[in-house]
């Protein structure tokens, strides 16, 4: 089975993104038009100036400007790592969603799994 990161690469047309250590990928309140998979890299998505969540290699993020009707971003993503970055606009999502019903389960599996790690966060 796919994670959600290959099936956004597999339905990508443009090249890969490459974004550098600290680099902003997007930022909160702005509207945004794709959603991004962590081919390589770790993410950092940060509210009022505040880390809430690290993302690694395979996850999704920005998935909110292609599913709100105001298409805003509720976060600014950083680049914690240098990053190796596909991404998918709505259209694209929309037909994976349609035509790959796993895609769809695996996404939601994958939001699932982040929000149970940001309602239990590991304890160090």
């Amino acid at each position: 089975m796919l994670q959600p990161v290959e099936t956004v690469k597999l339905f990508k047309k443009q090249p890969e993104q490459t974004y550098l250590a600290n680099q902003v990928i997007f930022e909160e309140g702005k509207t945004g038009e794709v959603l991004y998979g962590i081919l390589e890299g770790e993410i950092q998505l940060w509210v009022n100036g505040k880390v809430v969540e690290t993302l690694i290699a395979g996850d999704v993020f920005g998935e909110g400007a292609l599913i709100q009707p105001d298409r805003t971003r509720a976060s600014t993503a950083i680049a914690k790592t240098d990053c190796l970055l596909a991404t998918m606009d709505k259209s694209r999502f929309l037909f994976a969603v349609q035509q790959t019903p796993m895609f769809a389960l695996e996404l939601l599996k994958s939001y699932s799994d982040r929000l149970r790690r940001f309602k239990h966060p590991v304890q160090t």
